[in-house]
């Protein structure tokens, strides 16, 4: 069923025309990717699709009731309430189906009502009534829901009374998709979503996505996101769209293919053009030819000709080029700390880089990536240890921040003042390479977008050559087609790479290793970032198998009881003391290990607990309400039988005590 349809769409911007006969399908529970280059207009169709905008010509309809979620790029939640309140608001209407239950529930515990048997069993049929309606509704698992959700974006329970307010803008950001994603509307429109999300969130938010029930529209330079979520491509390119089925990879091989065949195409074409031309041109004016010659240039007048392919748009076209080579041994840092003020963010940190190798950094959020890259660089002092550097190495910084550029300079003086010696034509060729060309060399550097500032950056780095780059998130801001060329120069580079970056695909495209940071410092693996996810997954199969294994051993170790046999009355007053203190110690002996196996017991359950509200936060629990249920009860199940377990060791405990 087509929930929504783009029919002969077309913006202008003054005099030019942004896109034209734009023509989009979007089915029930569709995974829809919109791609285009910076620039091409996929903002501005969302806003349209979205209705905070009309198109110049065409029309956009819409199945009726059709409800639609959406989220502009780094577009911030803004609120006065609690991260709490605000996800809770969602559920205003289980709110007040909750309400209306426990005013049922006094009711039907009222004596007057109690006494009056019709009255009574009316109430009792509504409270029926709210209460099923309140099941239907996931009234019992929307909580879970809320943590699950909240959880997925790193927000955990101890920040759920903070302010909105109180939050970062990237925090903003990702709590507003956190309230579209509860609020599950039919269609969900994101732009950029990506942005300020860290790889352990990326990859919850495509497990949960993959589960949506709704339908997505999707705008993301994170082609590996792309990869996982989405099956439809609509690429908006030369103010056309042109529709694609298969993820992002299948549309780079499929577009490919096309562009092939359409050169093919044009090339035969053209060939046959110039053959009726030369064949006009040598037989018009011939007497006994002239017949022939006029059909040939009706022929030719007649001819629906092709247009160039992918005639109208410019590709950066750059390299990386190491002036001097480096020794074998380019970095060496060993059991050094990173962090601010003091406070370690990451520890023990060990890098070991040689010549020609391309070493990724990963990790979460404000681990220290950018603090470890700027601590080599000498920018910010270790808090122990050191960086160094080996023979001949000279180092190239790309800076995520932007910094190293001058916002009073024009873009050509930012080059041309670090090389006076260069020729104005010849940096002029440098920036054309990287799309700077007419007046925008002319431009002051405030005035540039994030891609251009990227570019220009770029653009400084490939003029220094340097033989070891250092990048910090080199990727953002520059749109996909831009993300390829640089991963075509970083590959072709002569050098050395260390760089930092979120965008999994352009890892597995550059790294020839990856190195994760975290507070236990780094830890290497000798591959792309595909191989590293694999040896995670290894290390955590492991760690489970291990902790399975103590259980059952703990388990089975578990003491069994015993009698203690009478005292023989005929015995001796010293034999009975004796027997006595026997006695005693096998009760103590009894009772510690009685203590020690409730302890265990405990952990186990904490451990259990712990396993079922992970199961509770899996996207596919939250369209399950039964499931959703189910899960509670075991966790009821799970925290009576552990409080019963620790009522049981104080009991032990002080027994045991009291035999001291």
């Amino acid at each position: 069923m087509i929930l929504l349809q783009v029919q002969q769409v077309m913006r202008r911007f003054g005099a030019d025309v942004l896109f034209d006969n734009v023509q989009m399908d979007i089915q029930d529970h569709a995974r829809v990717a919109l791609v285009g280059r910076n620039g091409a207009g996929k903002s501005t169709l969302l806003k349209m699709i979205a209705g905070e905008t009309v198109p110049d010509e065409g029309q956009i309809s819409m199945r009726k009731g059709l409800t639609i979620g959406y989220l502009a790029q780094d577009q911030g939640l803004n609120s006065d309430n609690t991260i709490w309140e605000e996800m809770s608001s969602v559920f205003a209407t289980l709110h007040t189906l909750e309400a209306q239950m426990h005013r049922l529930e006094a009711k039907l515990s009222d004596p007057n009502v109690m006494a009056d048997d019709t009255t009574y069993q009316q109430t009792l049929k509504t409270y029926d009534q709210v209460q099923t309606e309140f099941q239907q509704k996931n009234g019992y698992g929307y909580q879970a829901e809320i943590r699950g959700v909240l959880h997925g974006f790193q927000f955990d329970a101890d920040v759920y009374d903070k302010s909105v307010t109180e939050l970062s803008g990237g925090q903003k950001t990702q709590l507003a998709l956190a309230k579209l994603l509860l609020e599950k509307r039919d269609l969900l429109i994101l732009d950029e979503p990506t942005n300020h999300l860290d790889v352990e969130t990326l990859t919850w938010l495509e497990g949960y996505l993959q589960s949506y029930s709704g339908a997505l529209l999707i705008v993301s330079h994170d082609r590996y996101f792309l990869d996982r979520v989405v099956n439809e491509v609509y690429d908006l390119s030369h103010h056309e769209m042109v529709h694609y089925n298969g993820n992002y990879d299948q549309y780079v091989q499929q577009k490919a293919a096309r562009i092939q065949a359409e050169w093919k195409h044009y090339e035969k074409q053209q060939a046959e053009i110039s053959k009726l031309e030369d064949f006009v041109n040598r037989n018009i004016v011939r007497a006994s030819t002239t017949k022939r010659a006029q059909a040939r240039r009706k022929q030719l007048a007649r001819m629906d000709r092709l247009e160039r392919p992918e005639g109208d748009e410019k590709t950066a076209h750059f390299g990386f080029h190491a002036a001097k080579q480096s020794g074998n041994i380019v970095l060496t840092v060993k059991d050094a700390a990173v962090g601010y003020q003091g406070q370690t963010l990451s520890a023990p940190d060990n890098l070991n880089i040689k010549k020609h190798e391309a070493i990724a950094i990963v990790g979460p959020n404000g681990i220290g990536k950018s603090t470890l890259l700027k601590s080599i660089l000498g920018q910010i002092p270790f808090i122990k240890g050191q960086a160094i550097f080996g023979t001949n190495v000279i180092t190239g910084y790309y800076d995520q921040e932007q910094k190293n550029l001058h916002d009073k300079k024009t873009v050509l003086s930012e080059l041309w003042d670090e090389h006076p010696t260069t020729p104005e034509k010849d940096i002029r060729t440098i920036l054309g390479s990287f799309l700077f060309t007419g007046e925008d060399v002319d431009k002051p550097i405030n005035a540039l977008s994030g891609g251009e500032r990227a570019r220009l950056l770029l653009t400084k780095l490939a003029m220094q050559n340097d033989n070891f780059l250092i990048l910090d998130e080199p990727t953002n801001h520059l749109d996909i087609d831009s993300r390829e060329v640089l991963e075509v120069a970083l590959n072709d580079f002569d050098g050395t790479l260390l760089f930092v970056s979120h965008d999994r695909y352009f890892i597995n495209q550059v790294a020839t290793s990856v190195v994760e940071v975290s507070p236990e410092g780094t830890e290497l693996f000798l591959g792309d970032y595909d191989y590293y996810l694999e040896k995670k997954q290894e290390q955590a199969d492991l760690a489970a198998a291990a902790a399975s294994a103590a259980a059952e051993d703990a388990a089975s170790a578990a003491p069994a009881a015993s009698s203690v046999p009478a005292a023989d009355p005929t015995r001796s007053k010293g034999h009975q003391d004796y027997q006595a203190s026997k006695q005693q110690q096998r009760e103590r002996r009894k009772l510690e290990r009685s203590v020690a196996a409730l302890e265990e017991k405990m952990t186990d359950l904490e451990t259990e607990a712990t396993h079922i509200q992970e199961q509770m936060s899996q996207p596919d629990a939250f369209a399950d309400s039964g499931k959703l249920q189910d899960f509670q009860k075991q966790l009821d199940a799970v925290n009576a039988e552990h409080e019963q377990a620790e009522l049981d060791w104080t009991e032990q405990a002080e027994a045991l005590e009291n035999l001291d």
